[in-house]
C-alpha cells in the first residue's frame, strides 16, 4: 500500500474526471480512461481488476445485478451488488464503444492509465494521485456517508482488520487532529 497516495476529495475526483473527458492543451480527451477510473471510484475495485472487467461478469440476480470476480492481487472471491444506475452506465459505455459482452471493456495497461492520470494531475496541480486514489476515494466516501462505519468499509475492501482499513484511509490521523481541535478549552 502506497501511503503517499492520497484519497481524492469529491471536488478533485470531479475535476480529474471532467478534465480527462474534455482534454486540455497537450492532452486529448480520453473517455476510456475516465470511465475506468470512474468504475474504480464507484466499485471500490483495484485498477488491475477494473482492467479485467467484462460486461458478462455482471449478471442479473432477481431484481439486482451482481458482479462476481476473483481479485487479481489477493486471489479472493468477491461478489457484490452493482446498482442499476451503474450497471446501465456500464452497459451504455459498452454499446457506445462496440464492446461485446465477453470482451474486456478496457484494453489498456495500468501504466498507460497512470501516465494519462499523471498528465491530468500535473495540469491541475494536484499531487499524490495515482489510480489507487480512486479506490481510496471510494473507501473514504463510503466511510463518511455511512455513519463512519469502519467495519463496513473493511468488509467492502476485504481488508484483514479494521486497523488496516483505518490506516488505508488515514482515519487515525484525522481523528486525532479532530479530537485535539474539539477538546480546546481556552479561557480568555
Amino acid at each position: 500500500m502506497n501511503k503517499r497516495t492520497i484519497a481524492l476529495s469529491p471536488e478533485q475526483y470531479r475535476e480529474i474526471i471532467e478534465t480527462m473527458k474534455s482534454g486540455f492543451c497537450g492532452a486529448r480527451p480520453n473517455n476510456r480512461i475516465a470511465t475506468a477510473l470512474m468504475l474504480e471510484a464507484n466499485l471500490g475495485l483495484r485498477i488491475s481488476d477494473i482492467l479485467r472487467l467484462r460486461l458478462c461478469d455482471i449478471v442479473k440476480d432477481g431484481e439486482r445485478y451482481r458482479l462476481s470476480i476473483t481479485e487479481k492481487k489477493t486471489g479472493k472471491e468477491r461478489v457484490f451488488t452493482v446498482p442499476l444506475t451503474l450497471y446501465n452506465f456500464i452497459r451504455l459505455y459498452c454499446i457506445d464503444n462496440d464492446i461485446p459482452p465477453d470482451r474486456v471493456m478496457f484494453p489498456l495497461t495500468e501504466r498507460a492509465i497512470q501516465r494519462q492520470l499523471a498528465l491530468v494531475c500535473d495540469y491541475l496541480g494536484i499531487s499524490g494521485v495515482s489510480t489507487h486514489s480512486f479506490r481510496k476515494f471510494y473507501a473514504t466516501e463510503i466511510y463518511k456517508n455511512n455513519g463512519y462505519n469502519i467495519a463496513l468499509v473493511q468488509h467492502l475492501l476485504q481488508h484483514s482488520s479494521a486497523a488496516v482499513t483505518q490506516r488505508y484511509i488515514g482515519i487515525q490521523q484525522r481523528e486525532v487532529e479532530a479530537a485535539i481541535e474539539n477538546h480546546l478549552c481556552l479561557c480568555v
